[in-house]
Order: structure tokens, then C-alpha cells, then sequence
């Protein structure tokens, strides 16, 4: 039986999981659990799940935890805090760890987990954006092994040679939905406003990510997490636009052949396929009906109108801290935007601006590496102001 660390448990992916392991009581246990600060619903889960340790990310909230799992009647150890986290993804006591911490937060227990030698299913974009070079090197040097669980790069895992190899492989391609302004020209986005830049036509996220949507740097980002994952240079990867999202992703093979991941959009797969490989387990997912759904297009993505796309390319290309300042400057820049303090189109500027304006450094230590992250934040949010 597999024993599962789940960091972000009341997240969409913390929850997903849960479902996935409900399904196989005899394959896995929960071992442990965090969550940011929900401490109720924290604690509800310890009952049900009995943990060997929970942990609460908000330390002020250390004692609501504690009190809370003594009340009922629990021995699930209660921690807190950054520390706590590590603790938890470093324990024996778990052989996996699914990483479903939202942000910068979550990349120190990510790498804490690959140091201890993990299963890792990776659902945090920031371990990858910030440190993935870093990252990848620990997996290796301490025979860790990282299944990425978001749709497209479980995608091109899943269409790689077994085991994940690259022989033969010619390129991967990610697919895109559009977002809400596909076929748009450059023209048609001056007056965007947040509200339709968050009206996504299939998907219903949060703000923040449905304006990365808009832009295209959500594929942006996922091009820079491809480049670390599987170790594929920038013209390697190319994106691709398909708003029906059935289609995940897919591999170009020297030979001519392609294979295409295929599904329904529901986390449930890649979980299932993360914590089971080499089985294949019931996720819960409906089978896929393809004569409902009729026809799959694909089309190029627009970088006049989508820059953002362009930008991840160039910070891929400078290595080093680059992807670190990109993904900055972007969530400043997206904040900016959300807030009505600057106009859709000012995004890109501000992270093309950001990324000339911070010095490049060696990606090889975690703490230069979040040094980056905050020196871009600052120079995002000035040129940010100089725009407004």
C-alpha cells in the first residue's frame, strides 16, 4: 500500500486526490496533510483520514490545529509553518508526496521531497518555473521520481517511451484552449477589462490564472515547465492552439509517428496515472465519446496579439534566473491588471521591461533564485506605476 503526503489537501488537486484514493482503500493511506489555513476543514479530514501529521501553513494558526485535533480525540500530530512543511515531505513515514501547494510557497517542500528520494506527483507550476533546473538535478542525484499532474505535461509523459526516455523523439506539442480572445487581433484587446478577460468559454478558474489563460502565458509558463521536465530545448516544444481540449498534448517522433494524449478535462486522470504507474486505475472519468464531440481543430497561436507566449520562449533562452523573473513580473503585472490599475496589452510590457531590468544570475541555489523572484517584483510593480 502506497502512503501518501498530500500538501495543499483543500485545494481542487488536494481534493481530486482524495477522491482518487477513496476509490482504492486497499492501494492507498493517507500519511499526512496540510493545508494554508483552513484549520475546520483541516481537521475533518484528519477524521476521516487519521494521519500520522497535519500541518497548518499560517503559524498563528498552530494552536486552533493542535486544540482542535486533541478535541477530537486524534493523535495526528499537529506542526506549522515552512518548517512543518518540510518536515512532512521529508518523513519516512510517506512514500509519496503530491506537491499541490498554490505558488512560491510550495517549491521548498517540493525539493525537500525529491532530496528524501519521493514518488512525486508535481501539480506546483512554481517548482518548475522558479527552480527547475534545480529541481530536476535533486531528482536525479537522489533517485527521486516526479510524475508531472497537469493535463499537458502528464500529457507527454504519458506519450514518451516508457519510463520517460526522449529516443526518437522530435518535438512535443501543447495544446491551448485560446482562451476567451481566440481570433482576436492586437486591435481588439486596448479596452479589455478583467471581467472578459475571466469570462473563460470552458473553464471556470480562478481570476488570476484565467487572465494568465487570456494572455497565453499559462502556455508560456507550461513551454518553460516542458523545457525542465523533459529536458527538451526551447524549438523543441511548440504550442499549439485547440479550443476543444480534448486532445492534452502530443509527441512528434523522428519517424513520423505522433501520439496524443486524449480525454476529458478532469485532474482525476493524471492523478490516477501519478499515483498507480505503471497500472492504469479508475479514476472516476467517464469515458471519452468521440462522435459527440465531432471534429478537433488546431490552429497557430497569434504572438502579435498574445506576446506573453513569445516572452516564456526568450526567458527559456537566457537560462539562469530569467523564468524566475518572468513568472514574477507576470503576477505583479496580472494584479495590476485585475485591479484596474493598468490596461490587458501593459502585461506583457511590463515583463518584457522586468526581464531587461533584472541582473541575470546562475540558477543553482534556491535562496539566489527567490532573491530574483523578489528584485523582479519590485522592478515589476515600479515600471507598472510609470504606466499607470
Amino acid at each position: 500500500m502506497k502512503s501518501i503526503c498530500l500538501l495543499g489537501a483543500t485545494g481542487s488537486i488536494g481534493q481530486s486526490t482524495l477522491n482518487v484514493v477513496d476509490r482504492h482503500p486497499d492501494r492507498f493511506g493517507i500519511s499526512a496533510l496540510s493545508a494554508h489555513s483552513q484549520v475546520d476543514a483541516l481537521i475533518d479530514l484528519c477524521r476521516r483520514y487519521r494521519p500520522k501529521s497535519a500541518c497548518i501553513v499560517r503559524e498563528d494558526l498552530f494552536h486552533s490545529l493542535r486544540e482542535g485535533l486533541l478535541a477530537a480525540g486524534l493523535d495526528t500530530e499537529a506542526v506549522a509553518g515552512a518548517d512543518g512543511l518540510d518536515c512532512l515531505a521529508a518523513d519516512p513515514a510517506s512514500d509519496t508526496v503530491v506537491a499541490a501547494i498554490v505558488g512560491a510557497a510550495g517549491v521548498a517542500s517540493t525539493l525537500c521531497a525529491a532530496r528524501s528520494g519521493k514518488r512525486i506527483l508535481l501539480a506546483n507550476k512554481e517548482s518548475v518555473v522558479l527552480a527547475g533546473g534545480l529541481l530536476m538535478r535533486t531528482v536525479s542525484e537522489h533517485g527521486a521520481t516526479l510524475f508531472p499532474i497537469d493535463s499537458e505535461h502528464n500529457a507527454i509523459f504519458q506519450c514518451l517511451p516508457q519510463g520517460g526516455g526522449r529516443q526518437g523523439v522530435r518535438r512535443l506539442l501543447l495544446t491551448a484552449s485560446g482562451g476567451p480572445f481566440l481570433g482576436k487581433s492586437r486591435e481588439h484587446l486596448h479596452a479589455v477589462t478583467p471581467e472578459q478577460a475571466c469570462r473563460h468559454p470552458k473553464w471556470s478558474m480562478g481570476r488570476k490564472i484565467s487572465v494568465d489563460s487570456a494572455t497565453l502565458m499559462n502556455k508560456g509558463l507550461e513551454v518553460i515547465e516542458a523545457h525542465h521536465l523533459f529536458d527538451m530545448p526551447a524549438d523543441a516544444i511548440e504550442v499549439v492552439v485547440h479550443p476543444q481540449s480534448i486532445v492534452h498534448s502530443l509527441v512528434d517522433y523522428h519517424d513520423g509517428s505522433m501520439l496524443a494524449q486524449m480525454g476529458l478535462p478532469d485532474m482525476r486522470t493524471a492523478i490516477a496515472f501519478g499515483l498507480s504507474y505503471p497500472d492504469r486505475i479508475d479514476s472516476g472519468v467517464a469515458a471519452l465519446d468521440l462522435t459527440t464531440i465531432g471534429r478537433l481543430d488546431f490552429l497557430t497561436p497569434d504572438t502579435d496579439a498574445f506576446p506573453c507566449l513569445e516572452l516564456a520562449y526568450q526567458a527559456i533562452r537566457r537560462a539562469g534566473n530569467a523564468p524566475a523573473v518572468l513568472n514574477a513580473a507576470n503576477e505583479i503585472a496580472v494584479s495590476r491588471f485585475l485591479d484596474g490599475q493598468m490596461p490587458f496589452l501593459a502585461i506583457a510590457d511590463v515583463i518584457a521591461a522586468t526581464l531587461d531590468a533584472v541582473s541575470w544570475e546562475p540558477a543553482d541555489d534556491l535562496a539566489v533564485l527567490l532573491a530574483s523572484d523578489a528584485e523582479a517584483r519590485r522592478h515589476a510593480l515600479a515600471i507598472a506605476e510609470r504606466l499607470n
